[in-house]
């Protein structure tokens, strides 16, 4: 859900441009138009660092998250029910890395929209939808290790394909309809039209979202947040009992009918280790821009810019991090991104390589 002031922070580019007719001597983002937006005073060279430090973000979400959907596309021992709702979160990743941070990384260094009203909106609405995919995503995959975890053995009969294919439908059917349906009815600036037409200027993207809005997008974040703390909190008391349970076995050297089912969940474990610690990654880079947008609501919207920004990006920069968890945990990703690069994948048969040490 990342955005800057002119997305997924729904209120955020309102906040960020309450300012922009303070300073009458500044450089506008047009300068033969009345009512022009004020750029961003930055030099050249923090305007440099600015631009690569958000164009690396964009990049590697991009690039990352494509070799993740690819990866488990193309290579058929990684096709299963978990891996496809992995990709899907990869692909709304992508999405915000193509659609939303390079849009925003011009907005935020210059202080100016100049891709038009129409895709303000438009940009806006990806930047809701995706982030709110990835929240929905997240919420089902923490389910689905929690399952996993719980019975190794049933699991592959509880959380089909189909199962996962519903999982997938219904995040990204709730994050669209929700996000476009939010933007483009007007809804969250019921109440703020005089704030939204005193903060209008030519190059500015502005979205002003009332307090019942800022409180409904909270939840929306709270509630599947506590839901993967809950499942993952008892994910992990279950992998202390498993481990226990196993070094009790190995001392009384009787499980030799158990081996099949231990290396399952010695597995599955290790699967909802790395995917917990995706999730932890979300919430870290996510909480502190919610909490403050959330508070600032009601406060009257009292946050510097430059905080905004800093919270926002952060948020922006976890669309990059799961390919880099990925890479860290699983020696299979990093076999995988091996073959893709190298354009092994090409050649025939290879969506049959075996990517697993023996």
């Amino acid at each position: 859900m990342a955005t800057g002031d002119d997305s997924f922070p729904w209120d955020q580019d309102s906040i960020l441009s309450r300012d922009l007719f303070s300073a009458t001597s500044a450089e506008l983002c047009y300068e033969n138009l009345n009512r022009s937006c004020v750029r961003s005073p930055y030099s050249p060279g923090p305007r440099l660092i600015l631009y690569s430090v958000f164009g690396f973000g964009a990049a590697l979400a991009v690039c990352g998250n494509l070799l993740v959907m690819t990866s488990i596309l193309h290579f058929r021992q990684l096709h299963s029910p978990a891996n496809f709702l992995v990709a899907s979160l990869a692909c709304a990743d992508f999405l915000v890395g193509l659609t939303v941070m390079p849009f925003s990384t011009v907005r935020s260094v210059e202080g100016c929209w100049y891709f038009g009203e129409s895709y303000c909106k438009l940009h806006t609405c990806f930047d809701v939808s995706f982030c709110s995919s990835s929240i929905f995503h997240l919420c089902f995959i923490s389910v689905d290790r929690y399952i996993a975890v719980s019975d190794p053995l049933i699991y592959p009969t509880r959380f089909t394909a189909s199962v996962s294919h519903k999982c997938i439908t219904l995040s990204w059917l709730l994050s669209i309809s929700y996000g476009f349906s939010l933007i483009y009815t007007g809804a969250s600036e019921a109440g703020l039209e005089d704030l939204v037409s005193s903060l209008t200027c030519v190059g500015g993207c502005q979205l002003a979202v009332n307090q019942s809005w800022v409180f409904i997008n909270f939840l929306l974040f709270l509630i599947p947040t506590l839901v993967m703390i809950t499942v993952y909190s008892k994910i992990f008391l279950i992998a202390k009992q498993q481990a226990q349970n196993i070094e009790k076995m190995n001392k009384q050297t009787a499980r030799a009918s158990d081996s099949y089912k231990d290396r399952v969940a010695k597995r599955e474990r290790k699967a909802a280790k790395t995917l917990g610690i995706a999730v932890a990654a979300f919430l870290l880079s996510w909480l502190p821009y919610f909490i403050d947008s959330f508070i600032d609501a009601f406060l009257g919207f009292i946050t510097p810019t430059y905080v905004y920004e800093i919270l926002v990006w952060i948020a922006y920069y976890n669309s990059a991090m799961n390919p880099l968890i990925y890479a860290f945990f699983y020696p299979w990703f990093r076999k995988a991104i091996k073959l893709i690069v190298t354009g092994k994948v090409l050649k025939e048969n290879s969506s049959t390589t075996n990517l697993f040490p023996e």
